[in-house]
């Protein structure tokens, strides 16, 4: 069935699999699935959601089970999901942790790639890129999968996507903390996503995809490229997919979807569904032109919007943006404004309150914006140089936040 713009919603929350005392990974997540299906099996059907794999065994992702036609009921369905799961995981004294990263995992020595279905396909990327790195085997996201209908919803998706890219980081960063310390950047899995295919850069590109508004021209300027590149080291095509893009935002044909990826998971669904809802609503003026025509939408170059983007990263909602024309074409008329600051305007423009859900997404979205992204509000409960013990305690209260379904309020910890 083929999707409007707007009709449909796939969503996928990646969580790690922790020890439930000390929050050490437990690669299990093969035996999590094998618990409810008798056999070690990819995926999982849960009625409207499903379970699956990832690269790595201590990761577990629940998705909508097709395109949800309203993100109104999937906090509750991801919800069930983490209870669902969170119980069955007692069995091992262990747990679901949020956070797109983990504060203590080692990469280089604790990396233990999925062995089962689909296994060729990690592995290839294993020998390509060695995936004992935090690029690859330590970064849990949020997946927003958009539809268009053809040529032409695709183009405009497209460039709607590639021009709120560079300010998500301002909204969803959660990974201020990895090796054990506060990281360099708020949101320091892009960062390490950035470079996890420097063998062979094409892959991943500046993360903001390059206009392209056409299948034809996409498949011809980016997919045969990358598949050009990776083909000397992968003679069996096992990388000759979609999925071989790594951009922060990448067109699947094959289910007629933008995914959009760079997204850190935050501390439970409610929030994750709330920052996916401000993403629609803003992604929907953008695409109607207005604040913007389409057409001079559609010329903005990579890499002004990857230097916003880059910025973001590392400062979050506080990023400065003085490009008068960027914040224009977002509904700011001003010389300057921070990350935040433009979010506040596009939530006030585009999410008109009224209804249960819209107030719950209110909710959540004021208490990112008052209290700062969740790497922001990590930050503020774990200081400047904290012990290894306060970031176990903050940790702690991120799974009980994720269990209970609550928001993350650093005065707690």
């Amino acid at each position: 069935m083929t999707l409007h713009l707007w009709e449909g919603f796939g969503i996928e929350l990646e969580y790690m699999i922790v020890d439930r005392k000390t929050l050490a990974v437990r690669p299990i997540a093969d035996e999590l699935i094998k618990s409810i299906t008798g056999d070690y099996v990819a995926d999982y059907e849960n009625g409207d959601a499903a379970w699956s794999n990832e690269l790595v065994l201590h990761v577990v992702e629940f998705k909508t089970n097709g395109p949800a036609p309203s993100l109104e009921p999937l906090p509750e369905l991801f919800q069930q999901q983490v209870r669902d799961a969170n119980e069955r995981l007692a069995a091992w004294d262990a747990c679901l942790l949020p956070t797109g990263m983990h504060p203590f995992f080692d990469p280089m020595t604790e990396t233990k790639i999925w062995p089962h279905e689909y296994n060729a396909v990690y592995e290839t990327y294993n020998r390509i890129f060695d995936c004992r790195g935090h690029g690859w085997s330590n970064l849990q996201s949020t997946h927003i999968n958009l539809p268009f209908a053809d040529d032409a919803e695709f183009a405009r998706l497209h460039a709607a996507i590639r021009y709120l890219l560079p300010i998500l980081p301002g909204l969803a960063a959660s990974t201020p903390v990895a090796d054990g310390k506060l990281a360099p950047a708020l949101d320091y899995r892009l960062v390490q996503y950035a470079q996890n295919s420097a063998r062979i850069p094409i892959a991943t590109g500046k993360v903001i995809p390059e206009n392209w508004y056409t299948k034809e021209d996409y498949y011809r300027e980016i997919l045969h490229k990358i598949w050009a590149e990776t083909a000397p080291f992968d003679p069996e095509g096992n990388l000759e997919g979609e999925y071989a893009n790594a951009r922060g935002a990448i067109a699947r044909f094959d289910r007629m979807a933008i995914e959009i990826r760079v997204l850190d998971i935050q501390e439970c669904p409610q929030a994750d569904i709330a920052i996916a809802a401000a993403i629609k609503a803003a992604l929907q003026a953008i695409s109607d032109a207005r604040w913007m025509p389409l057409e001079q939408l559609k010329i903005v170059g990579v890499e002004p919007l990857s230097e916003i983007f880059q910025r973001a990263c590392v400062t979050g909602e506080d990023t400065v943006i003085a490009d008068r024309d960027y914040l224009a074409g977002l509904g700011v008329e001003a010389e300057k404004a921070t990350v935040g600051e433009v979010w506040d305007s596009l939530i006030d423009a585009t999410m008109p309150a009224g209804g249960k859900a819209r107030k719950q997404w209110r909710h959540a979205l004021g208490h990112i914006r008052g209290q700062g992204t969740l790497a922001t509000r990590i930050r503020a409960a774990a200081g400047k140089q904290p012990k290894r013990e306060r970031l176990v305690a903050i940790y702690h209260e991120l799974a009980r936040c994720l269990r209970e379904g609550e928001l993350f309020d650093p005065a707690t910890v």
